[in-house]
């Protein structure tokens, strides 16, 4: 099992209140595909640097530390294309956490 981290921008244009929903969601599809949640830290809006379309100009980001295997990645990649909900989404490895002295 190796740790990742994702870090997903959710497109909830005129639905700010559906953040914490989005995020409960994303973590029910982690657990079901077989990984385990570590942390969810939710961020700002911010809007985009370089605007691809006026239809997208910012978006929600957060960030999720989970565990699981390198399958679970690419199953996860395919779901969170499917969902309307997610904007973006870029998984890396996450190093361990360092214990404190």
């Amino acid at each position: 099992m190796k740790r990742y981290e994702g870090l997903f921008i959710l497109n909830l244009a005129g639905r700010e209140e559906g953040v914490k929903d989005a995020l409960d969601k994303i973590s029910a599809e982690i657990t079901t595909a077989g990984g385990a949640v570590e942390t969810v830290q939710k961020m700002d809006k911010k809007n985009f640097m370089r605007v691809a379309d006026n239809k997208h100009t910012a978006g929600f980001y957060a960030n999720v530390i989970f565990t699981g295997t390198p399958a679970i990645v690419a199953q996860l990649r395919h779901k969170f294309a499917l969902n309307e909900e997610v904007f973006r989404v870029l998984f890396t490895l996450s190093p361990e956490p360092k214990p404190a002295k």
